[in-house]
């Protein structure tokens, strides 16, 4: 895919655990396990509507992703319908990944819309070892 892949502006938008790094983003894995994953994004398109092309949504992925290898079986994801007339969408995503220790996982955004985005605060992001 060519679409370009984009990270949040701010990290403070999301609620950080032990396991995250701070500058990178990544949860990592302290143990090798079966972790369940849980993303809400609460997305603004900047867009005026004016600008925007024609009357159909456009469609908006959320990923999560082992080792940012987004393109394999190594991730989860959620894709929405944007309609031309909204301005605020909520996407979630959820679900269980297996991680060795020391891999890391990330939340990604597929902008197909091309349009600017923005997260918004209230979004989350977490992860909750099941079992090893």
């Amino acid at each position: 895919s060519s679409h370009s892949l984009c990270q949040p502006e701010r990290e403070e938008m999301f609620h950080r655990g032990p396991g995250l790094n701070l500058t990178s983003g990544q949860y990592t894995a302290p143990l090798a396990g079966f972790y369940t994953f849980s993303s809400t994004l609460h997305i603004a398109r900047r867009e005026p509507r004016r600008k925007r092309q024609g009357c159909r949504g456009s469609r908006l992925r959320v990923l999560i992703c082992v080792q940012s290898c987004c393109q394999h079986n190594s991730h989860l994801e959620s894709v929405s319908q944007l309609e031309s007339s909204g301005d605020l969408f909520t996407i979630s995503v959820t679900g269980t990944l297996y991680l060795q220790a020391g891999q890391y996982a990330s939340v990604f955004v597929d902008n197909t819309a091309g349009s600017p985005l923005t997260i918004q605060s209230g979004s989350d992001f977490s992860a909750v070892l099941l079992g090893v």
